[in-house]
């Protein structure tokens, strides 16, 4: 605080406007990079007619205006805040959000960040940011650990997965699982975001590539009814051909007309 005469001013913290949004630090490897975009794109689909959710990546996270003074950030790979405003976003600054976190935090493992990753960064997603639910994902040896806040410790403990080895992210009512497939030329094991049911939320290039499917299917079945319709048509101007050979040589069938 500071004062001019009879006039005190308190400093107004920084916000996404004027703190660093880019850590200089780029995605470790292209299938990192296309992991991170593959799930934030499935989200932002799924959710387009929502205002009240925000799905972001790579982008810094501002806690304290102390970790903002000293540059000390670096942006989750992949995080989802519920019940806030779907807008474009510089950086996630907590207290320009009404003091808003993440709810679900994804962090791509790397031999260079690993170590980062499953110390400082857990720290802090758990007893700063009080995230609900931690994931951690190896793009290149298919590993998924799910993690749940502790409220009485502020630590996260394991979650065990389902038989097939997905997990169950109860903020978001939705699976995560590895499922092998191509993605952006790419065919690998890749972390996707399931339903319900254990469905591949698909991705707008394979909502296009279904949708043509149907098309196509629509297409040969209106092709066989017609064929099939040609064919009685054709069997019935046969029979009725042989019918007038018929009665023409023989005369009219008893009831006939």
């Amino acid at each position: 605080m500071s004062f001019q005469g009879d006039t005190f001013f308190v400093p107004i913290p920084p916000g996404e406007d004027e703190l660093p949004y880019d850590d200089g630090e780029p995605m470790e490897s292209p299938r990192h990079r296309k992991q991170m975009n593959l799930l934030i794109d499935v989200l932002e689909l799924l959710w387009k007619d929502r205002d009240d959710v925000y799905v972001g990546g790579n982008m810094a996270v501002y806690f304290s205006e102390l970790q903002a003074r000293k540059n000390d950030f670096r942006g989750p790979d992949v995080f989802v805040v519920l019940d806030t405003v779907k807008r474009e976003r510089k950086s996630w600054v907590v207290w320009q959000e009404g003091g808003r976190t993440p709810d679900v935090v994804i962090e791509l493992l790397s031999e260079s960040t690993e170590a980062v990753d499953r110390n400082d960064k857990m720290r802090v997603y758990a007893k700063l940011l009080r995230v609900p639910e931690y994931y951690l994902f190896d793009p290149f040896t298919g590993v998924l650990e799910a993690y749940a806040l502790d409220l009485a410790t502020m630590s996260f403990v394991p979650v065990s997965p389902a038989a097939g080895g997905d997990v169950t992210s109860a903020r978001l009512h939705l699976g995560l699982g590895v499922r092998r497939g191509v993605y952006s030329g790419l065919e690998a094991d890749w972390l996707r975001w399931l339903d319900r049911e254990g469905r591949v939320l698909p991705t707008a290039e394979e909502q296009a590539r279904a949708a043509e499917g149907q098309a196509r299917a629509a297409e040969e079945q209106a092709r066989a009814a017609t064929e099939r319709a040609r064919t009685a048509e054709d069997e019935a101007k046969q029979l009725a051909a042989r019918l007038a050979a018929y009665e023409q040589r023989f005369g009219k069938l008893p009831g006939g007309g």
